[in-house]
């Protein structure tokens, strides 16, 4: 699918973006105890410290993202321990109560949209610039991320409520 090779890396290094995502008026809706660092619609699904990925901050330009435009994320994170090969990311996209995308992708293959490959281990940066579609549907669009390793245990959960 072609979101993946963008949703995936952005939510993971920060793991932070998915084409459904954007509008020129959105409003996030995130817990704000629970938001990623930085510039963005992102929040961690439970205490970011039960995580093996410290992500120290995402940041998207611009923030909101406009549809039709070019978007820019950085980020920047360290994991606290290796990941591995065979390690996946579960991706859902629902558009209001209607799930779009269910799937599970390989990260490490995920991980080569932004020029890195396993074993990750350690302090991470990157900047992705992508092009963001016109033709994005008016409604509340929900993302969840959960990302584990090859031994299943967690590497971090991302998620993002967007209405535009």
């Amino acid at each position: 699918m072609k979101f993946l090779p963008t949703v995936a890396p952005l939510f993971l290094s920060s793991l932070a973006a998915c084409n459904f995502l954007f509008a020129t008026d959105q409003q996030t809706l995130v817990d704000s105890d629970l938001s990623v660092p930085g510039e963005n619609p992102l929040s961690f699904c439970s205490d970011p410290t039960e995580y093996s990925l410290t992500i120290d901050n995402v940041d998207l330009e611009p923030n909101p993202p406009e549809k039709g435009k070019e978007l820019l994320i950085k980020a920047r994170g360290n994991f606290t321990e290796k990941v591995e090969q065979d390690a996946y990311i579960n991706i859902s996209v629902k558009y209001g109560l209607i799930t779009l995308i269910n799937t599970k992708a390989d990260l490490c293959e995920q991980m080569k949209q932004v020029d890195e490959e396993c074993p990750l281990d350690g302090a991470k940066a990157f900047t992705k610039s992508v092009t963001l579609p016109k033709e994005i549907p008016t409604g509340t669009y929900s993302v969840l991320a959960d990302v584990y390793n090859n031994d299943n245990k967690q590497i971090t959960c991302l998620k993002a409520s967007v209405h535009f």
